[in-house]
């Protein structure tokens, strides 16, 4: 996929995306506000599917749309941010499969874990009911699953989503 300014990058089968804070994402003492890590922690997430080519904008503009509710969030705070710090978010997706995405993420100051997340997506229809993950987002994720859970073989392509990519 070809590189857009201000996007993440891919590291294996990690994501990053970078991040820096203005005076906007703190509290009064300069760290960031808790309730902030969750639209970065969103970001990392959102900017991994745009970057193999199908995001959001492209699962909706399908002919059977999906978008992805988060049904669990699980985050640790280890240490906090603070204003003009740089930030990178750092995703990996554990499961996917049927309507799930399990994700891991972390948000790192250098060499530093500032934050441990874990997050449990499940696409949904825009009646809000669980779908299955579209086959083409399926085959863009399966190389950045862990090795003892990708897909051994891949089934036919659904053409709902294969027309939109």
């Amino acid at each position: 996929m070809e590189h857009e300014p201000g996007s993440g990058r891919f590291c294996g089968r990690e994501h990053r995306l970078p991040l820096r804070i203005y005076c906007e994402d703190t509290d009064f003492s300069g760290v960031v506000y808790h309730g902030n890590y969750v639209r970065y922690l969103e970001r990392g997430r959102s900017d991994f599917i745009r970057e193999l080519g199908i995001g959001l904008s492209v699962l909706m503009a399908a002919e059977r749309p999906v978008t992805f509710m988060v049904n669990r969030l699980d985050m640790r705070f280890l240490r906090p941010a603070r204003i003009d710090d740089r930030l990178e978010i750092r995703t990996f997706v554990e499961v996917a499969s049927g309507a799930r995405v399990v994700c891991r993420q972390v948000v790192m100051r250098g060499n530093e874990t500032l934050l441990e997340a874990v997050s449990e997506n499940v696409c949904v229809g825009l009646d809000g009911r669980p779908r299955r993950l579209p086959q083409l987002f399926a085959e863009r994720i399966a190389p950045y699953l862990p090795l003892a859970i990708r897909p051994v073989a891949q089934p036919e392509p659904v053409r709902e989503l294969a027309a939109a990519g």
